[in-house]
């Protein structure tokens, strides 16, 4: 992976089959980044991937699109903007994050949302398209899943 990735921290785990437009070399991942099967990275640009972040199966990430105008795709007219995502996120099964999107570090995304705007640090959001539900609070210590407690 060391070889194969842009950069690759400490502790990289990514499940295969993994999926990159040029090999991951435009993939920059941080220390003990967690991949599920089947992530995608459509990495015609950076995608840079901070410390402690998990992401779930089925998970796409792309800095190409390409114009509304169908003029100008018929000329094969694209554009890349680099994607960031944090330190100790979580994005859940099945999400896309699209280009140019910065998501915040310590926030969670809800599998099979799609991410088409900032995320700011320390949010659960959820969606399509993906919006803010709550900040992460004082009741995520004491509660693990849908009102599981740690006790």
């Amino acid at each position: 992976m060391k070889k194969m990735l842009g950069e690759c921290g400490e502790n990289v785990y990514v499940e295969a089959p993994f999926y990159a437009n040029f090999g991951g070399h435009h993939c920059h991942f941080g220390n003990m980044v967690y991949a599920n099967y089947h992530l995608t990275c459509v990495d015609d640009t950076h995608i840079y991937i901070g410390d402690y972040t998990m992401i779930g199966p089925n998970v796409t990430i792309a800095t190409a699109g390409h114009p509304i105008l169908p003029e100008l795709r018929e000329q094969l007219y694209q554009y890349n903007m680099p994607v960031h995502i944090g330190r100790n996120c979580w994005i859940g099964a099945g999400a896309i994050i699209m280009p140019g999107v910065s998501i915040g570090d310590d926030s969670v995304i809800g599998a099979g949302s799609v991410v088409t705007k900032d995320i700011p640090e320390g949010v659960v959001a959820v969606g399509n398209p993906c919006r803010v539900m709550r900040e992460i609070n004082e009741q995520d210590k004491a509660f693990y899943y849908k009102g599981r407690s740690f006790q």
